[in-house]
């Protein structure tokens, strides 16, 4: 894989459209049944365990299959409702992080590009400077302030982020 360009592929306005209108879409009908939890709520309600998890199966399990042997106190109407949002909340959760995964690492290889194109833009404003041609000491001088541990004559970043004297 090449080290220069790796964002090579670029969303389209279509694209980013199509993407803000999903978001949008998903927000708006989550805003009607979801809950705004606060801190503490978030800290006394929690989530269960994969242990608890198992209870609630198995608990759900005798009262499919065996609904004899399941307390009349509970609304089994209601705790079936509850399973299966449970449900489509924690594998739409799994397809959310592939989604943050997958624009996390777009966003990382544009993130990259940009900079080593920086970092390459920067030494030509240096040889230019050195050149004595208008405007680029300036710049190089504006520049330096994001190379704080470098002295301003004798270091130069190169493209991998090494610093050579």
């Amino acid at each position: 894989m090449s080290l220069n360009n790796l964002g090579v592929y670029h969303i389209t306005p279509a694209q980013k459209q199509a993407i803000d209108d999903a978001l949008a879409s998903i927000e708006a009908n989550l805003t009607s049944v979801t809950q705004n939890l606060s801190n503490d709520d978030r800290q006394k309600f929690g989530s269960i365990n994969e242990t608890n998890k198992l209870l609630v199966n198995k608990c759900r399990e005798f009262q499919q299959t065996q609904s004899s042997l399941a307390s009349p106190d509970v609304d089994w109407v209601e705790f079936e409702a509850d399973f299966q949002d449970r449900l489509f909340a924690d594998t739409r959760l799994d397809r959310l992080a592939t989604i943050t995964r997958m624009l996390s690492d777009f966003k990382i290889v544009h993130d990259y590009d940009n900079y080593q194109d920086a970092l390459t833009d920067y030494d030509f404003s240096k040889y230019k400077s050195t050149t004595k041609t208008p405007g680029f000491t300036g710049k190089v001088d504006e520049l330096r302030q994001f190379f704080p541990n470098t002295s301003a004559s004798s270091t130069l970043v190169t493209k991998n982020n090494t610093t050579t004297e």
